[in-house]
């Protein structure tokens, strides 16, 4: 007998996998909203997570909802955050928070060479790892994919988080096809193509003028049993939650399947989340045996905010700037982002919005669709080749974290 086939209320977006039932509303069921998420299945667990292990101490915690650092390192001044800790299992090629998982299709985003940017920007390699394939047009998907299994492990009900762009637009639809309930801390100014789907998703908005009040909501209703946050809520920045972040590591090894082994990888950056995780697994390929060495990894900003760390900087301090990358705007730095750089002997590369735009026309000749931020990947790769930090027989990858037609900077002007 063939299950009746449900489709999201959004028309733009397509499941890999569609959810057999949408969310229902009968109280009666007894869950604290409502929801009905009977038929989804419940993750396994991954038997050699042993825990949360902090990035700069190592001392071991216990899993839970909550992400709010190294009790420890916090007592002496330092704000680090906690990763996913496991057990050695010689099977494990790369060890992941759930061996059954939550899923919508998500990774296995194509690896796209581009020999005439190559000869262009004088690399002898030059690919682009599209994550605009994954199923809400962004790497997000793969994030949030683990942050709900999580939450479906913990008996969560709501994922909260704050965003104005493609981790709200992510954490609605995963939300919605899992059953639960999805609380975004936004902006003022958010687009309004993400705004219409959160609303048809029926996602709830609540609207901040700055990073503070978002996070303070977040954190706020992050204290409150069934509630999971699924990014930062403190300040000074942590990053989002540890499972989470894990969902990034499997590019690492797509890269390696696909186009062997990467000199450098250049990531737009916020809260460095993203760079984390893919510096996470090719640890993992190292560590293995897979690989020989780690890629360099260059992160991506609009303004100085790394780049003022690494010239003497408090890793804690703020940074403002303005930029129309949207996807990587804010003023505060991680000890997760300054670890993905340091440990793979790379840096932070500043690409202001004009370098960017003047990449975006680029990439558009090319045929390659990209939001602001992703675009100023390729200008930082001129920058990093002028300065010969990649050199000229260097194999190149960009991540392109989202193409261009949720970026609300888009188009660009003439």
């Amino acid at each position: 007998m063939l299950t009746p086939v449900t489709t999201s209320p959004v028309l733009d977006f397509k499941f890999a996998a569609l959810p057999q039932d949408p969310p229902g509303h009968s109280a009666a069921l007894g869950h604290p909203l409502g929801l009905v998420r009977d038929r989804t299945p419940k993750p396994v667990r991954n038997p050699n997570l042993r825990g949360l292990q902090c990035l700069r101490c190592d001392a071991l915690y216990p899993v839970t909802l909550t992400h709010d650092g190294c009790p420890a390192c916090r007592r002496e001044g330092i704000h680090v955050a906690l990763r996913a800790s496991y057990l050695p299992d010689s099977a494990e090629l790369m060890p992941m928070p759930y061996t059954s998982s939550f899923a919508l299709g998500e990774g296995q985003t194509p690896l796209q060479d581009m020999p005439e940017l190559a000869s262009q920007f004088g690399v002898a390699r030059l690919a682009i790892k599209d994550e605009s394939c994954n199923p809400t047009g962004s790497h997000k998907d793969r994030m949030t994919a683990v942050g709900v299994a999580q939450a479906l492990d913990f008996d969560a009900h709501t994922l909260v988080l704050a965003s104005s762009g493609n981790a709200a637009v992510s954490a609605a639809h995963y939300a919605w096809a899992a059953g639960l309930g999805c609380e975004v801390a936004t902006y003022e100014g958010m687009p309004a193509t993400y705004a219409r789907q959160l609303d048809a998703l029926g996602a709830r908005r609540y609207v901040f003028s700055d990073n503070a009040g978002r996070w303070a909501f977040v954190r706020e209703r992050s204290q409150h049993p069934g509630y999971f946050a699924l990014t930062n809520y403190r300040l000074p920045a942590l990053g989002s939650a540890p499972l989470a972040i894990e969902g990034y590591k499997p590019i690492a090894l797509e890269c390696v399947n696909e186009g062997g082994l990467p000199d450098h990888v250049v990531i737009p950056t916020a809260r460095g989340d993203l760079a984390w995780g893919i510096y996470a697994g090719f640890r993992d390929l190292l560590a293995a045996g897979r690989i020989a060495r780690l890629p360099k990894l260059w992160l991506v900003e609009p303004f100085p905010r790394l780049a003022r760390v690494f010239a003497g900087g408090a890793i804690n301090g703020s940074y403002p700037g303005h930029t129309a990358q949207f996807s990587t705007a804010g003023a505060t730095v991680t000890y997760l982002q300054w670890q993905a750089a340091t440990a793979t002997g790379g840096g932070a590369v500043v690409v202001n919005d004009d370098e960017a735009r003047a990449a975006r026309r680029v990439l558009t000749a090319a045929g390659v669709s990209a939001e602001l931020c992703a675009a100023g990947g390729l200008a930082a790769l001129r920058q990093l080749r002028e300065s010969n930090s990649i050199a000229a027989d260097a194999h190149v990858v960009l991540m392109l974290t989202a193409n261009a037609t949720g970026d609300p900077s888009w188009p660009d002007r003439a």
